[in-house]
């Protein structure tokens, strides 16, 4: 994408603002470049941004850019925290957040650690509905 143009005539330097009129306030808004091209709005370059001039009675609104800003060790630090808390395990079922397994619950069976060599053949669907698609398979 190429960079876009001064709107003056006789100027080719490359865009740095956009000027916006708001005729019923009798404004001129002059802000940054905006990222699409909108019809009655004029970019403009360096020069002619800091020398623009506006009929008598009006007033210009600058709105200075938002310096860059550089992805920070607190946003890298919360996208992490974020990452933790959402593959951090939830409660077992039968267990209430925090406070361990529920009296009368018990396990639920199919869940829980398995241990090495005892695994179990897939049982079938005496109603002949739909197996899961995921199983076990032995190590050799």
């Amino acid at each position: 994408m190429k960079p876009r143009r001064c709107s003056r005539s006789a100027c080719s330097a490359v865009a740095v603002a956009t000027l916006t009129y708001a005729y019923a306030e009798s404004t001129a808004v002059l802000g940054p470049l905006s990222p699409y091209v909108e019809p009655h709005s004029y970019d403009l370059c360096g020069p002619h941004a800091d020398r623009l001039t506006v009929p008598r009675g009006w007033a210009v609104v600058r709105i200075d850019p938002e310096p860059p800003r550089n992805p920070a060790t607190d946003d890298l630090e919360a996208l992490a925290d974020v990452v933790r808390e959402v593959a951090r395990p939830g409660p077992l079922p039968g267990e209430a957040p925090g406070y361990g397994p529920v009296p009368g619950y018990g396990p639920v069976p199919g869940h829980g650690p398995v241990q090495a060599g005892s695994e179990e053949p897939p049982r079938e669907d005496p109603g002949g509905g739909r197996r899961g698609h995921l199983r076990a398979v032995p190590t050799s």
